[in-house]
């Protein structure tokens, strides 16, 4: 929808210029699409912001102990991140309870800035209203706790989720030995093999992983098994569909498929394959949108799975929330990383919806206008449902992946 008025119109100028940062950008196109422009949620999003910092610096301060032990160097010698955009969602969900959280409490309390032990005791917790009922300062009490507790657990939780997410990428770049994410320097000159600095470092999430797991109710686990084992069983499927790939691209086929009877299994088979598992998030009339299964099966039912990791720790998670990150998250794997890698995906083989549409359509400007096209219809959805689920920072987080995008350099763009 169109944001009202003079300033939506002015704010949408600014945002399509480029002239100003991309988290700017993305502030000024939410406006200007909502006509929302909620300031509380800014200073929230510096809140999550702040604390993922915390939880990161945790994890990454564990893996450089297991690094220092391993190398037989001071702890304080060596220093270990971790290249990902997994994240993200997670950042998104911990905003969308801490929101949760200052709904709930009463008395100008507000949970977020309390660092004492949730009582909500303070000046705004204790006096009494109008009425000075004593039944009143205990009600608030006790509203003050829980939004104080939930703000503790959302925080406990995230960063639960985040370990468990950063082991397994962690686990799936050493099966396909690509450690240039795994970033450690020492200050001392140490013989660090790259695979074996890796293996420490995902040694070390996995048991900090495994010993969260025993905090928790035994389908927090099965939630995140249950992920793990679809997205796996998508690279299983990787080898079929750079199969279909290689044959559309020959002149003829030494096989069974001719080159068109390939680009029919592609339309089949990936983009428009059927959903096979009933525990997803989508409409029925979703189900119908191009690569939703291929791309769910291979970045969002993470997603699916971490989310159903919250709902089963006790948190309550709307559908239309779960909507909008998993929507928001394929649109962004290919709006940005398929984009990106489009030539070198060209070059190796790899099917993704952006070299799929290359191979699929009559002409490249057919397949260009196919690949902004099937992005919007992911973007539309994840801002609607953000927009149902009250979460400002999805609908700005929408906005800043759409403009950190940049189709310039495919085939049959303007130039």
């Amino acid at each position: 929808m169109n944001g009202p008025g003079l300033l939506a119109r002015a704010a949408r100028l600014v945002a399509d210029s480029g002239r100003v940062p991309t988290a700017q950008r993305a502030v000024l196109g939410y406006y200007a699409a909502t006509g929302t422009f909620d300031a509380r949620a800014l200073g929230l999003k510096s809140r999550v912001d702040g604390v993922m910092d915390e939880i990161l610096a945790d994890l990454y301060g564990a893996c450089e102990r297991a690094l220092a032990e391993e190398f037989g160097v001071r702890e304080r010698a060596v220093s270990f991140t971790y290249e990902t955009k997994l994240t993200l969602p997670a950042e998104l969900t911990l905003g969308y309870l801490f929101r949760r959280a200052r709904s709930r409490a009463t008395g100008q309390y507000d949970p977020l800035e309390d660092d004492s032990d949730g009582a909500g005791g303070g000046l705004l917790g204790g006096v009494p209203g109008v009425s000075g009922r004593p039944d009143g300062i205990a009600h608030r009490q006790r509203t003050n706790r829980a939004a104080r507790a939930l703000v503790e657990d959302a925080r406990e939780m995230t960063a639960f989720v985040v370990s468990a997410l950063l082991d397994g990428d962690m686990r799936d770049a050493i099966n396909d030995e690509e450690f240039g994410d795994f970033l450690v320097t020492f200050e001392a000159d140490v013989d660090a093999d790259s695979e074996r600095v890796a293996e420490v470092a995902q040694s070390c999430l996995q048991s900090r992983v495994e010993t969260g797991f025993a905090s928790y109710p035994d389908d927090v686990r099965a939630a995140y098994d249950h992920a793990v084992e679809l997205s796996e069983a998508h690279q299983d499927q990787d080898e079929r569909f750079r199969e279909l790939m290689a044959l559309v691209s020959a002149e003829s086929s030494d096989g069974d498929l001719t080159p068109e009877a390939a680009r029919d299994a592609i339309e089949a088979e990936y983009k428009h394959r059927p959903m096979a598992d009933d525990d997803h998030p989508f409409t029925r009339e979703e189900l119908d949108l191009p690569y939703l299964t291929t791309q769910y099966d291979r970045v969002g039912v993470i997603y699916h799975g971490m989310l159903e990791m919250y709902r089963a720790a006790g948190f309550e998670i709307e559908p239309a929330f779960e909507r909008s990150i998993v929507f928001a998250i394929i649109g962004a794997q290919v709006w940005l990383d398929d984009v990106d890698d489009y030539r070198a995906d060209v070059a190796e083989g790899q099917l993704t919806p952006v070299t799929a549409e290359y191979l699929l359509a009559s002409a490249d400007r057919d397949a260009f206008e196919a690949v902004v096209d099937i992005s919007n219809a992911y973007f539309d959805r994840a801002r609607s449902y953000a927009d149902e689920a009250d979460s400002t920072l999805t609908g700005i987080a929408v906005e800043y992946i759409l403009y950190s995008g940049d189709v310039s350099h495919l085939p049959g763009a303007d130039r």
